[in-house]
């Protein structure tokens, strides 16, 4: 039987545009996933993410068996914050170029929250007036290409984007992931967590990509406290599952492989 992982995308990426890291973890691995985190009314978006991570929670709960949390940015975030609230509903958890906030970070976070200058810490300010609608497809994937963000994506994970991160509007297309919750997503970024890095009870991996600049040196330090955390890294930047998406499965099979035998041999 394959394996259930449960995958949390980056914030603005419906989970379909992974469809090809999806594919290079079957037949071992089974994907599970929410098509958009944050649009669900019964769980708004609230500061903290506190509300996005009882949505995750409430999906995981409906499971027959743990999962490995596997989640991009936002998505690693919140299986982070899940899995100190509840490790009976995992066996492992790893976080694509997600940080675990160190205490000088929190800091930082809170005041840009108090005095206004979130958006500037944040992507919130560059996604403000952010281009949202187009003609038809061709006409989005030739302006997504040309940004930088999406420059290095490998090119099915960019056409699985164009194909499933736009949606039919009265006239043309339009983004399917709603800019405002995109934006009060990053506006109310966490700047508390449910425990503390040493209560995590399961296994923990952090994956930077090599030159992202949301992943620092320092955020690693803080996995010392943590009683089974790993670091790793892979080429490319913050958008590195969907740069580089086979190499990215083939470092979730290694760890889960390792992980399941160490679980199996303490049982």
């Amino acid at each position: 039987m394959p394996q259930p992982i449960f995958f949390a995308h980056a914030n603005g990426f419906p989970s379909a545009t992974y469809g090809k890291l999806f594919a290079a973890l079957a037949p071992d691995f089974q994907v599970q996933h929410l098509e958009q985190h944050g649009h669900d009314p019964r769980f708004p978006v609230n500061d903290n993410w506190s509300n996005l991570v009882d949505e995750l929670i409430h999906h995981l709960e409906g499971g027959a068996e743990p999962v490995w949390g596997v989640g991009h940015s936002l998505g690693g975030v919140l299986h982070y914050h899940a899995a100190l609230l509840r490790p009976e509903l995992y066996r492992g958890v790893v976080m694509l170029d997600s940080p675990v906030l160190t205490l000088a970070d929190r800091m930082v976070i809170r005041a840009a929250k108090r005095f206004g200058f979130i958006d500037r810490i944040t992507p919130a300010g560059r996604t403000l007036g952010r281009r949202e609608a187009f003609n038809d497809l061709a006409e989005a994937r030739d302006y997504f290409a040309g940004k930088s963000l999406f420059r290095r994506f490998d090119p099915e994970c960019l056409d699985a984007y164009v194909s499933h991160g736009l949606q039919m509007a009265e006239q043309g297309l339009r983004l399917k992931f709603d800019p405002a919750t995109e934006i009060s997503i990053y506006r109310s970024v966490p700047h508390t967590a449910p425990g503390r890095p040493q209560q995590l009870a399961v296994p923990l991996a952090m994956v930077r990509g090599r030159h992202s600049r949301v992943v620092l040196p320092h955020h690693a330090r803080l996995l010392r406290r943590m009683p089974r955390a790993e670091y790793h890294h892979l080429p490319g930047g913050h958008m590195f599952p969907l740069e580089r998406p086979q190499a990215t499965a083939e470092l979730l099979r290694q760890l889960f492989t390792r992980w399941a035998s160490s679980q199996e041999k303490s049982a």
